[in-house]
C-alpha cells in the first residue's frame, strides 16, 4: 500500500493505492485562505500540516489495516508558497501562496539585479514565484526577513513536521527562481539577488526519490513499520502528469484545478520567458515540462458559486452536457490577475455584453467559456514555444464536467479526454512517487495511463464560431486593462 497526500490551495487530499495501482479509499480537509489586503493571498503553514495528519487519520479510520501496510509516502503541493522558518522550524509570519501579487514591483527589481535570470531560472520574475516575495519582506518586513533560517515550499514544510527533514524535490523547486532548471541544482547567484544563501534552502532530491523517513510518532500514530520511505514528491502538476502517465516528451495535459494548466512533458530544458510560458523540472530525473498557466480556472466558477450561493452543480445542470455555440456574454478570468500570456498581477475580471435580459446560465456559460478561452491562450503560447498540442487530458476538479469538456475541445480545437481518477491525480502522482522510491521500480511501469472515461472532440460548426468569439475576446484585456487595480 502506498499513500499520496495533495496539499492544495482549499484543501487537503489524501488517497490510499494498492498494490495493483487502484486507488481504493480517498479522504479531505478544507483549508481557509486569507486575503489581508487587495492582491494577498496567505495561509497558516501548521494548517497544511493539521490537515495532512487529518486527512491520513481518516483514511486510517475507514481502513486502519491497509493504512498500516503503507509502505511509501508521496508528496505534492501548490507551488511558490514562501513559508519562513526561524532558527527553530517554526513558521516567522503566514506563508505568502502562489496566487498573491503584492511582489510585482520587486520582480521588476529582480530583474535588474540578475540579467541571467532568464537563462538560469527559465522563466520571468512573476509575483506568484517565491524569490519576489522574499524581496518584498525584505523592505516592508525587515525585521521578519532578518529572522529567516530557511525558506520551505508547502509541501516541503508539510515533510518537515512529519519526518523532521527539510527536503525538497526538483519540480516543485523550479518554481522558486532559485533553481537552476537546466543543471537540477540552486543557484547562489539568484539567491543573492534577493539576499539569501544556500544556507537558507533545504537539501534536493528527485520526486522519485527517498526523501526521508516518516516519523517514528506518526508510524505508531497509524499502526505503520518503523521505516516508511518518503519521497521527494512534487509540484501540484507536475504530480498531476505522473498520475496520467505523462513521461514521455509530447505527453499533455489539461488541468482545470483552482489555477489552470497546460502542461507539456520535455526531453530537455526549454524556456520560453518571452511567451510567458513556465519551463520546470519534471518529477523523474532527466525530464523537464513547459506550462502555461491561468491563475483562476475552476476558482472562476466557484467564485460564481459562492456569490449566487448556489452550488456548482446546480449552476450547470440546466445546460446539460453541450451548448449551441457561443453565448452572448463574454468573462475574463482574471480573478486574480494571470500569468501565460500577460504576466500582470494586477489584471481583473470581468462580464461584457450584459443585459437586462441576462440570466443565470447566460452568466455560468460566460464563466466556463472565459476560462476555455484562456486554455486557449496558454495552448498558442506553447505552440509557439516549440510544437503543437494535438490532444489533451483533462484533470482537474474542472473534469467532473462533460459540458466544460465539450466546450474546451471545441474552443481549442483539440481533443479533450475525460479519465479515471482525473479529480485526485495529484494525490494519485504523490502515491506513485512514493512507490518509486520505496521500492525503486521503472518509472514506465508504475506511473501508466489511467483509462479514458470519455473524448470530446470539437464539433467543426461550434468550433468555427468559438474561433470567431475567441479574436473578439482577445481584444478584452487590452481594452479594460486600465481599469485594473
Amino acid at each position: 500500500m502506498f499513500i499520496g497526500l495533495d496539499i492544495g490551495t482549499s484543501g487537503v487530499k489524501a488517497v490510499l493505492v494498492n498494490e495493483a495501482g487502484a486507488v481504493v479509499a480517498t479522504a479531505a480537509r478544507e483549508l481557509a485562505l486569507s486575503h489581508p489586503q487587495p492582491l494577498w493571498s496567505e495561509q497558516d503553514p501548521d494548517s497544511w500540516v493539521e490537515a495532512a495528519i487529518g486527512a491520513v487519520d481518516d483514511l486510517a479510520a475507514a481502513r486502519p489495516g491497509d493504512v498500516a501496510a503503507a509502505r511509501g509516502i508521496g508528496l505534492s503541493g501548490q507551488m511558490h508558497g514562501a513559508t519562513l522558518l526561524d532558527t527553530d522550524g517554526r513558521p516567522l509570519r503566514p506563508a505568502i501562496l502562489w496566487n498573491d501579487g503584492r511582489s510585482h514591483a520587486e520582480c521588476v527589481e529582480l530583474e535588474r539585479r540578475c540579467s541571467s535570470l532568464h537563462a538560469i531560472a527559465g522563466n520571468l520574475a512573476m509575483p506568484g514565484f517565491t524569490a519576489p516575495k522574499l524581496l518584498w519582506v525584505a523592505r516592508h518586513e525587515p525585521q521578519v526577513f532578518k529572522r529567516v533560517a530557511k525558506v520551505l515550499l508547502p509541501k516541503a514544510y508539510v515533510r518537515y513536521r512529519l519526518t523532521g527533514e527539510m527536503v525538497e524535490d526538483m519540480s516543485d523547486a523550479s518554481g522558486t527562481l532559485w533553481l537552476d532548471v537546466g543543471q537540477r541544482r540552486w543557484s547562489a547567484e539568484l539567491l543573492q539577488a534577493t539576499g539569501l544563501d544556500l544556507h537558507h534552502m533545504p537539501r534536493l532530491v528527485e520526486g522519485s526519490e527517498a526523501s526521508a523517513t516518516l516519523a517514528g510518532e506518526f508510524a505508531q500514530r497509524w499502526g505503520m513499520a518503523k521505516n516508511v520511505v518518503v519521497a521527494g514528491g512534487a509540484g501540484d502538476n507536475a504530480a498531476s502528469a505522473i498520475g496520467l502517465g505523462a513521461i514521455a516528451p509530447g505527453d499533455a495535459f489539461l488541468s482545470l484545478g483552482t489555477s489552470g494548466v497546460i502542461f507539456r512533458v520535455t526531453d530537455k530544458f526549454a524556456p520560453a520567458p518571452a511567451l510567458a510560458v513556465h519551463a520546470f523540472c519534471h518529477a523523474l530525473p532527466g525530464l523537464w515540462h513547459q506550462m502555461g498557466v491561468m491563475l483562476s480556472a475552476a476558482a472562476s466558477l466557484a467564485w460564481l458559486s459562492g456569490v449566487m450561493a448556489t452550488p456548482t452543480a446546480s449552476l450547470l445542470a440546466p445546460l446539460g452536457d453541450a451548448v449551441t455555440g457561443p453565448g452572448p456574454v463574454k468573462f475574463l478570468p482574471y480573478l486574480d490577475g494571470e500569468r501565460t500570456p500577460h504576466n500582470d498581477a494586477a489584471a481583473a475580471g470581468a462580464f461584457i455584453g450584459l443585459r437586462g435580459a441576462t440570466g443565470r446560465d447566460a452568466i455560468v456559460q460566460a464563466v466556463l467559456e472565459g476560462v476555455a478561452f484562456a486554455a486557449r491562450d496558454n495552448l498558442a503560447a506553447l505552440g509557439s514555444a516549440s510544437s503543437a498540442i494535438s490532444e489533451v487530458d483533462l484533470v482537474g476538479g474542472g473534469s467532473r464536467s462533460a459540458l466544460w469538456a465539450q466546450i474546451c475541445a471545441d474552443v481549442l480545437g483539440i481533443a479533450v479526454h475525460r479519465v479515471e481518477e482525473g479529480e485526485v491525480g495529484a494525490a494519485l502522482g504523490a502515491a506513485r512517487l512514493g512507490r518509486l522510491a520505496a521500492r525503486g521500480e521503472n518509472p514506465a511501469q508504475v506511473c501508466t495511463r489511467p483509462r479514458r472515461l470519455a473524448t470530446s472532440t470539437p464539433n467543426p460548426s461550434r468550433a468555427a464560431a468559438y474561433d470567431e468569439a475567441y479574436q473578439q475576446w482577445r481584444k478584452l484585456y487590452p481594452a479594460l486593462k486600465e481599469f485594473s487595480l
